[in-house]
């Protein structure tokens, strides 16, 4: 079976509590909501793709936190089977500016928040996999 790669980010920091970074796609690019995404370039490193989708998309700069990486994998409609490889980030900077050839709209928002606009199962299973890291390799107690 043919398989295309992405790369992409679950972006995140704390004030009061943890806040993520969730973007949501044009009705032409799938009306859904997710974790910034995309293809991996020619010469690019799956964390340089990471990096670069999320500036795209959000116009949000990233950092990668050491000790995290997911595969999420599926098939596409088209019959084509993809894997997205996901890192933790946090963000060098939070003002948001969107592609608006792609999204629709991007946010920060609480866990909780973000569990309920996901579009799919998978990126809250990420989420949940990314919150329980965080709170036992980067809180302190």
């Amino acid at each position: 079976m043919e398989r295309e790669k992405s790369c992409g980010a679950i972006v995140f920091y704390k004030d009061d509590e943890l806040k993520f970074l969730v973007i949501h796609h044009h009705k032409d690019h799938g009306d859904h909501r997710d974790f910034p995404k995309g293809h991996v370039e020619k010469g690019e490193s799956e964390s340089e793709t990471a990096s670069r989708e999320v500036f795209e998309e959000t116009g949000v700069k990233i950092e990668i936190v050491n000790g995290f990486k997911e595969i999420v994998s599926y098939t596409m409609d088209n019959g084509i089977g993809k894997d997205v490889v996901y890192f933790l980030a946090n963000p060098i900077n939070l003002d948001i500016k969107i592609d608006p050839n792609g999204l629709q709209d991007a946010g920060w928002f609480t866990y909780e928040e973000a569990l309920k606009r996901f579009t799919f199962d998978n990126a809250r299973q990420l989420l949940k996999k990314a919150k329980a890291f965080i709170d036992k390799e980067l809180t302190s107690n």
